[in-house]
């Protein structure tokens, strides 16, 4: 089993169908929620991803730090370039933590609709086993921009 970056073939399908709201400007219809969830290195995660599976997915050792499911992401914002439309998250983070972790996955918990989904947007392999004993677990989003962003669709 492995994790490996991708951007996930259903997430590419559901952009087109119109299930995907990333927009946080506070136009009518809000943004949906975004959720990014860890998991262990017994995971079978990447493109052919579609949906969030406790599955493989990480426990805290001690502590409460991390929840299944993981954490609510916020949104930095929807940009356009000439040739390239992006978007990202903020850093997000797990404090008092003590776990184990190989990759994430984001999806989106309120696609199109407003009901209560799973849908895989991404998987993000961490390149080999990331382990925190009572301390912070964060995750670095990269710059919101054309050249960075997590999600970037170019021509």
């Amino acid at each position: 089993m492995a994790i490996t970056s991708a951007v996930c073939s259903s997430f590419k399908q559901e952009l087109l169908q119109g299930k995907h709201n990333f927009d946080t400007s506070g136009a009518s219809p809000a943004g949906d929620t975004f959720k990014i969830a860890l998991f262990t290195s017994s995971a079978s995660l990447g493109a052919a991803t579609t949906d969030y599976s406790t599955s493989n997915e990480i426990t805290n050792t001690s502590g409460t730090a991390y929840t299944a499911g993981g954490k609510a992401l916020t949104n930095t914002g929807v940009g356009l370039t000439s040739t390239t439309a992006f978007t990202d998250f903020s850093d997000v983070s797990w404090t008092s933590a003590s776990f184990t972790a190989n990759g994430c996955m984001i999806y989106n918990t309120t696609t199109g609709t407003g009901t209560s989904t799973t849908d895989a947007v991404c998987v993000v392999a961490f390149g080999g086993d990331k382990t925190v004993s009572s301390g912070t677990f964060t995750i670095q989003f990269p710059t919101n921009d054309a050249t960075s962003a997590i999600l970037r669709l170019t021509a």
